[in-house]
């Protein structure tokens, strides 16, 4: 790894880092205006923040040291997720950008705070603690198996080398393993980050919640942490989508031009995700718990068959 892959690792980290509440603002914003609502700016998530991060905590007694270091795990998670990722450049943290590390990153985010919702004993924290773990044993399976599809098309699991290799030559975007991976990895991110018709992410109601029951007994900067972090694992999938997938505009070279368009084209297909996602969440309702691995089951055939049509 060179210097100037650090860098631009840092650079395009912090870049996901302050763009996530953005990302959370525009779905917001946009699902406002498909339900003919005025809705918040686009930027309340970061006055969200700054009111949280301005608060006292209040921490049951029946809390031990895992709920109090959870916030801090699960963002300290991400934020080394972000710089693996190749935002505008291709130049990213090779050494430790292989798409099995994120992975894992995100499979101890997940532990983390499922542990700590079960830690203070609450009948809310420990439902919504097992259904999170139910959706992730679901969707995890589906997640491997695209990744699997896309190292096999490219050569590699490094994350730069998958943009690279799809940018690079034309005959992968041709090739139908792309499309059906990519499917798969959608319905995982909805799953991963209680989006619909997984989670109702605005929901309190004790019967449906999941994501919400898990951070029930946070407050102040704690839940700023998780809530922050959460955001920035939506935007880390996002990335994922727009870059192993369809890296259109991605600059594979340090130049000024490439740079420009490549943040433009990021910028341009994020947005078009997050109003996907606000028409889904329009459109559709939340599915029942046991409802659930029927849809697993048709993101795991599609990217089952995305491997072995990867193969041919």
């Amino acid at each position: 790894m060179d210097a100037e892959s650090a860098i631009f690792g840092l650079i395009q980290g912090a870049a996901l880092l302050f763009l996530s509440p953005l990302v959370i603002g525009i779905v917001r914003k946009c699902k406002a205006t498909f339900q003919s609502r005025r809705g918040a700016s686009i930027i309340q998530p970061y006055y969200e923040l700054a009111k949280q991060f301005s608060k006292g905590q209040v921490i049951s007694r029946q809390a031990s040291w895992i709920f109090r270091v959870a916030p801090y795990v699960c963002m300290t998670c991400v934020v080394l997720a972000v710089t693996m990722i190749p935002v505008f450049i291709t130049a990213s943290f090779d050494y430790f950008g292989n798409i099995l590390v994120l992975v894992s990153l995100m499979a101890m985010y997940r532990f983390f705070m499922a542990l700590s919702a079960l830690d203070t004993g609450s009948s809310f924290g420990g439902m919504g603690s097992s259904r999170e773990v139910m959706i992730s044993a679901i969707m995890e399976p589906t997640m491997f198996l695209s990744i699997f599809a896309m190292a096999a098309i490219t050569q590699t699991t490094f994350l730069s080398g998958i943009a690279e290799a799809i940018q690079s030559q034309a005959s992968n975007l041709l090739h139908p393993s792309l499309y059906l991976a990519f499917f798969a990895f959608f319905i995982v991110m909805l799953g991963e980050n209680a989006r619909f018709p997984f989670d109702n992410p605005t929901t309190h109601l004790e019967l449906t919640m999941v994501h919400e029951a898990m951070i029930l007994e946070y407050s102040g900067k704690s839940l700023g942490l998780m809530e922050y972090s959460s955001w920035t694992k939506l935007t880390i999938f996002l990335a994922l989508l727009v870059n192993m997938f369809f890296p259109w505009g991605i600059a594979t070279s340090i130049s000024l031009w490439g740079i420009v368009s490549g943040i433009c084209a990021f910028l341009g297909k994020i947005i078009v995700l997050a109003i996907v996602i606000a028409l889904l969440e329009s459109s559709i309702s939340k599915f029942r718990l046991f409802k659930l691995p029927a849809l697993s089951w048709i993101a795991f055939c599609l990217a089952f068959m995305a491997v072995i049509l990867s193969f041919l």
